[in-house]
């Protein structure tokens, strides 16, 4: 089998988008988008090693790389569209091929986001997507529009795929719901269409809360105040916060790709209205200040957020 069998054997699915002009199969693709609307896009690349363990199976793989993505899709209050793989294999394996296939097909279909083509080369394993989501004009979710007053939000619970990816490091069982965290998260594209229009400032969190709020704070140029109190910890971290009394994987560990967002006060009446629509749990963790900076209030351990390059 060579890479052009691969693509078709594995890649070339059929899809109903009528947009779709050029799909798998040839140069690159071509799309049709409407004139009143943007184009957001997003890649990421998933390495063996560094994102995922050779433990791993190829089916947790697929997901994993797909949801990242769209997951910084949702953060821009975007439509998920289209994408292109680039994958890299060290060998051929088809049964291994047919899995990942198989996955990420079905998050595919699941958030009805079409395959328009990509590359496969041998070399190490990684997987590489870009994501292309469309939005009405000028309404993208940015992360510097958060002003002092805006209350701080996450959404359904935060710490629980680190705490598996601790546990795993730590020779302890993650529970199943943990681990299916870790390995398949949900990205939150409802919500982050919900948060269109409400939202002040939005960041998926991938790299840790204090890390990822950060960012929200430096380009709006505000500080925020949370309360460790507050935080929606699931109850296997909660029990661990209550025995040890530490907050890092909480608030420092990634892997969540859960929405943080900023709302005004006079739109959280809308935001809870727009929330009667979509089944997610919401949390306010705390308010955006005019002082630079985080407080967290009673935290005062040294961990820091995860960082590719120190």
């Amino acid at each position: 089998m060579n890479e052009f069998d691969l693509i078709r054997e594995y890649f070339n699915w059929p899809s109903t988008d009528s947009n779709i002009v050029v799909g798998v199969g040839d140069d690159a693709a071509v799309v049709n988008v409407a004139t009143s609307q943007q184009l957001v896009t997003s890649t990421d690349t998933l390495i063996e090693g560094v994102h995922f363990s050779s433990q791993v199976g190829p089916r947790d793989i697929a997901h994993k790389a797909l949801a990242v993505n769209l997951s910084d899709i949702a953060a821009m209050g975007g439509r998920a569209k289209y994408f292109t793989l680039a994958l890299s294999l060290p060998k051929i394996d088809e049964h291994w091929l047919g899995e990942f296939s198989s996955s990420m097909k079905q998050l595919a279909e699941r958030f009805k986001i079409s395959l328009v083509g990509g590359d496969t080369t041998k070399g190490p394993l990684s997987i590489t997507i870009n994501v292309i989501g469309t939005l009405e004009i000028g309404s993208a979710l940015q992360r510097s529009g958060a002003s002092p007053g805006d209350g701080v939000y996450v959404s359904n619970t935060i710490g629980s795929a680190a705490y598996a990816w601790w546990q795993l490091n730590n020779n302890q069982k993650p529970s199943k719901g943990n681990l299916e965290k870790l390995n398949r998260p949900i990205p939150r594209l409802e919500l982050g269409r919900a948060l269109n229009g409400i939202a002040s400032a939005c960041i998926d969190v991938s790299d840790g809360l204090e890390q990822d709020l950060g960012h929200i704070l430096d380009c709006s140029n505000v500080g925020a105040i949370i309360e460790l109190a507050d935080l929606p910890l699931d109850e296997e971290l909660s029990d661990y916060v209550k025995r040890t009394s530490d907050y890092s994987i909480a608030l420092c560990g990634g892997d969540d790709y859960e929405l943080c967002f900023s709302v005004p006060k006079r739109q959280r009446e809308w935001l809870l209205k727009r929330l009667q629509e979509i089944d997610i749990r919401i949390t306010q963790i705390g308010e955006i200040t005019k002082s630079l900076g985080l407080e967290i209030k009673g935290y005062s351990n040294n961990s820091s957020s995860y960082q590719h390059f120190r």
